[in-house]
């Protein structure tokens, strides 16, 4: 009888062992499936309208958009993070102004949070620059593509995430959903961040950079079943296996690689909000659908967007992050940075 009594306590041990593993891996699918192109056009109609002015850094029609992004995060019931006042992250003139005086005001990181609940000191963050180039020649440049697209992915990211945590599969590592300013005028909100962190630059898992999207461009005029990855492999193999083989199991993109080539021209690489995390060894990717013809034009509107596309990509990074996240050790580092 003892040892029946034995066996059977090591059965319920295992099966309660079997249990947690399970959540632990729980499938992302039904959180990712949230992320939807009719939500999404929603949203974007709103922070892609002229009523935000062009949002540029430090006027009116910006923090008008940073409103509304706090709204959306308090209706959500997402918090502002742990150790901050607000849901900004004033960033000052005279840092604005300090490389090359622009005569930029005041203007602000919106960030918001959802806490790990096995790893909390770990955080992943989650980037997109919410300002464009505001208002020329009387024309409003809406920016919905540049970076309306992923200024609204990161609100369905984050919804995605939370509606997962209210279920019992929050992140085990928590997340930073941050909407960065003054990308436009030369990284300099995600370079304010990266300087003044919220959280340890140490304790920065990784950063998932969404900037365009929404649409495709001319290398890829006959689908928009695509996006660029670039930088994923730069400092860490795990995070470019990462990124291959969720898409392969849940989105099922053409991943494009070509602007991931240091020797590019163009090098995206260090044009966009990522690049600020990068350069002190926090492993990054970055998503993008290519330059088009209405980039930084006043053709960039919402009525432009292949919303289909927008939300697959956004998938893509929500599932990304969903793995980054949850996985048992965080990721490696393991190459130099270059």
């Amino acid at each position: 009888m003892k040892k029946n009594l034995t066996l059977l306590l090591f059965v319920a041990t295992l099966s309660c062992f079997a249990q947690k593993n399970d959540v632990n891996k729980e499938d992302p699918t039904r959180f990712m499936n949230t992320i939807t192109a009719e939500k999404l056009k929603t949203k974007l109609y709103i922070v892609a309208s002229d009523e935000m002015e062009g949002r540029d850094t430090g006027s009116k029609g910006q923090k008008k958009a940073g409103n509304y992004l706090i709204e959306q995060y308090k209706k959500s019931k997402i918090p502002f993070p742990k150790g901050a006042t607000s849901y900004y992250q004033p960033v000052p003139a005279s840092y604005l102004n300090a490389k090359r005086n622009e005569n930029l005001p005041d203007s602000e990181n919106i960030w918001a949070y959802i806490e790990g609940s096995e790893k909390p000191e770990e955080v992943l963050v989650i980037s997109a620059h919410y300002d464009h180039v505001g208002i020329k020649n009387g024309e409003i440049y809406n920016g919905a593509d540049d970076d309306g697209s992923g200024t609204v992915a990161i609100l369905q990211i984050a919804e995605a995430f939370q509606k997962a945590k209210k279920e019992g599969h929050g992140p085990k590592r928590s997340i930073l959903f941050l909407h960065v300013t003054g990308e436009e005028h030369g990284l300099h909100g995600s370079r304010y961040y990266s300087e003044h962190p919220l959280f340890p630059i140490a304790n920065t898992v990784a950063d998932i950079n969404i900037d365009m999207i929404g649409r495709r461009d001319i290398d890829h005029s006959d689908t928009n079943k695509y996006v660029y990855v670039i930088g994923a492999d730069r400092l860490s193999t795990d995070l470019h296996n990462i990124t291959v083989e969720q898409n392969k199991k849940y989105t099922q993109l053409d991943l494009d690689f070509k602007f991931n080539d240091p020797k590019d021209p163009n090098h995206f690489y260090e044009r966009s909000d990522h690049y600020n995390f990068a350069k002190f060894g926090i492993p990054a990717v970055f998503l993008f659908n290519g330059v088009h013809e209405d980039y930084h034009q006043k053709t960039d509107e919402p009525n432009k967007i292949e919303y289909d596309a927008l939300a697959k990509r956004a998938q893509l990074a929500f599932v990304i992050a969903w793995e980054l996240a949850n996985r048992p050790e965080r990721i490696v580092v393991d190459k130099p940075i270059k």
